[in-house]
């Protein structure tokens, strides 16, 4: 062949595989351009036509249950061609999704695998609820039970659960929907989330743990943008310029409505969509220019940036249970304030960085002035390292002659006399050097010691078992170390509640109120008071009412009166146990390893609360366990203290 046509050769096949390539790309992204977006999945039904202003039952639901069937089996035949990143929706989008309205156990279990796709790409969830709060619906200063729960995933798929159809037992909860609420790995956000969690507790039982207030964020966050309070609505308007319909008129409608109207529905979806769109703009996940492009987010990465705020209930001036009904009346007896008390965000609450009086999070803890830990050594005599130790106590055999110096830095001082006991190997906790910051956050210019295992526990413990328990004291920041009061809070109400041991109540008490040193002491003051103003009937019935007392039969004297007017009423409760003693002796009933068993279990549910990045290392939850039965035997008389 000639050299000319081995050129054309070449140049003919070059030219083929360009032409086929780029065939074969047009065909490729001609394919992509007809697949539907998750969007749009997620919210099949068509653009909305004039309706009329109450919808039947079946008409205010997302789609009939054949429609939902065929829409999850698309979705999740969609899930499996699509491939991350996963398309964050704008705000826009994010509140253009209709909501699914669910009021029965069967309809909860069609929509929950969707809402687990969800999750498993961000573990959060915007949450609000609804209540009548119609004048006339509170019983003895309490308000209604909640009525709608609004939970809402980072693509807008809001699910309306009706509780009506659950109250008072009449359908059980479905498992998957009581274990989301409480999921420990799956935050919900919100205004006032924490406090409505509280609500649900109270009206069903249903416990809601990992709650961030979006007002700590939005703090946190420093968003200069943040102007006109710190409600939902102020929120939506500064951050995300959504204007929501916060009118009386739909706030107190009748959410227990056998048909709830569409402007109820989406009233009441809104505020879980904007809860989980601002959590994404605060976070810096999503993008008001269009949709952003994310690989999703594990809980740990989004609880990490929460850090501090989960399960923290919002210290505002005026928060509480206070709610409209009440709200109302109160304003129509008194001046009209600057601000309104918060109603799941509903209200005006003012920026707290403006309000002098408020205190942050952690304020009014006592940090360290001094580091905790010195990290010098003690030595055996034959050189074996025993332990860590602070500076003053090293010092102390120094002085006393009983140790002498071996090195200044490390500072380590070798005993002159054979210790009591030694470590059972080098990999011992109490040989490990340990950082001064927080073991959560790592902060390191502000700190206080944290028990792990609370006082009122440990301090009846037998003294075997409180011979070195520095191991259970670490170092929290200031904002963490009140966190994780926040947390111990609900182990105790948890404890308290499994072994009857009750905190505050009648016969949790130390002190109880005497009434017949009351009625005594009243009869006295009022004589000494009226005197002769008081008839001559009453002032002698008071007289005996004091004479009895007294084991009196002459006339009162005036030294007598003035003893019974100054009567203590108080006495003291011979049925009081302690809270922290009741629960450790129902736990020492099943000796050595029933008190450990207590002692992991605090340990464990520090862990999983408050997340720690910093702890010491060789740091356990069964720190010493194996070490006291084999010391002791499961058999020791346990003496507590």
């Amino acid at each position: 062949m000639s050299h000319r046509g081995s050129l054309t050769a070449v140049i003919t096949t070059v030219l083929g595989a360009t032409l086929g390539g780029l065939l074969i790309w047009r065909v490729y992204r001609t394919r992509r351009k007809r697949l539907p977006s998750i969007q749009k999945v997620a919210d099949p039904v068509e653009a909305p036509r004039p309706v009329d202003k109450e919808f039947t039952a079946v008409e205010c639901q997302y789609s009939p249950r054949l429609h939902l069937e065929k829409e999850f089996k698309a979705v999740e035949c969609q899930t499996t061609q699509l491939t991350p990143p996963v398309q964050i929706p704008s705000s826009e989008q994010l509140l253009g999704v209709k909501p699914v309205m669910v009021s029965s156990e069967e309809e909860w279990q069609q929509l929950w695998p969707l809402m687990q796709k969800e999750l498993s790409v961000f573990p959060v969830l915007g949450l609000d609820c609804e209540w009548v709060k119609a004048k006339g619906v509170s019983v003895k200063g309490q308000s209604s039970s909640v009525s709608l729960l609004q939970m809402a995933s980072y693509s807008g798929l809001c699910v309306l659960v009706r509780l009506l159809p659950f109250r008072s037992g009449q359908q059980p909860f479905p498992l998957s929907f009581i274990e989301v609420l409480r999921d420990p790995h799956i935050l919900k956000v919100g205004v006032g989330c924490y406090e409505d969690g509280k609500r649900l507790t109270r009206d069903y039982g249903l416990s809601l743990t990992c709650t961030v207030d979006l007002r700590y964020l939005a703090l946190r966050q420093r968003q200069a943008m943040v102007n006109n309070g710190l409600s939902l609505k102020s929120l939506a308007a500064d951050l995300l310029n959504v204007s929501l319909d916060k009118s009386l008129e739909l706030r107190c409608s009748d959410w227990e409505a056998d048909r709830l109207t569409l402007e109820q529905m989406t009233y009441a979806a809104r505020d879980a969509q904007v809860s989980i769109a601002l959590f994404l703009h605060l976070l810096g996940l999503g993008s008001e220019a269009g949709p952003a492009s994310s690989s999703g987010s594990s809980y740990s990465e989004l609880a990490a940036r929460c850090q501090g705020l989960v399960d923290v209930p919002f210290r505002g001036r005026g928060d509480g249970e206070d709610r409209a009904a009440d709200g109302e009346r109160r304003r129509r007896t008194r001046k009209p304030p600057t601000y309104e008390s918060p109603e799941s965000g509903d209200q005006q609450v003012p920026d707290p960085r403006k309000n002098n009086k408020r205190k942050p999070l952690g304020v009014g803890y006592s940090a360290r002035k001094s580091p905790l830990y010195d990290n010098c050594f003690l030595h055996a005599p034959d050189g074996q390292p025993l332990c860590t130790c602070d500076k003053k106590k090293a010092k102390w055999y120094l002085d006393k002659g009983i140790g002498v110096l071996q090195s200044e830095d490390p500072f380590v001082v070798q005993l002159l006399f054979e210790p009591s006991g030694r470590p059972d190997s080098k990999q011992d906790y109490y040989l490990t050097a340990k950082e001064n910051l927080c073991v959560v956050c790592g902060k390191a210019d502000s700190y206080i010691r944290k028990n792990i295992v609370p006082h009122e526990y440990r301090r009846h413990f037998p003294t075997e078992m409180k011979d070195h328990n520095s191991h259970d004291i670490l170092l929290l920041c200031t904002s963490c170390h009140a966190a994780s009061n926040v947390h111990d809070s609900f182990l105790k109400q948890q404890l308290a509640e499994e072994f009857a041991a009750p905190q505050g109540c009648e016969e949790g008490v130390r002190l109880l109120e005497d009434s017949d040193r009351r009625r005594v002491r009243s009869a006295a003051r009022a004589l000494l008071t009226a005197g002769d103003g008081l008839p001559e009937q009453r002032r002698e019935e008071l007289q005996d009412v004091i004479k009895s007392f007294l084991n009196m039969n002459e006339e009162l004297t005036d030294e007598a009166l003035q003893q019974a007017a100054s009567l203590e009423t108080r006495i003291f409760n011979e049925a009081y146990v302690p809270h922290g003693l009741k629960v450790v002796r129902a736990h020492a009933e099943l000796g050595l390893r029933g008190l450990m068993d207590l002692e992991r279990r605090w340990r464990q549910h520090f862990l999983t609360s408050m997340q720690p990045r910093h702890l010491p290392p060789l740091w356990s939850v069964d720190h010493n366990h194996s070490k006291f039965l084999r010391k002791y035997g499961e058999d020791l008389p346990i003496k507590l203290n």
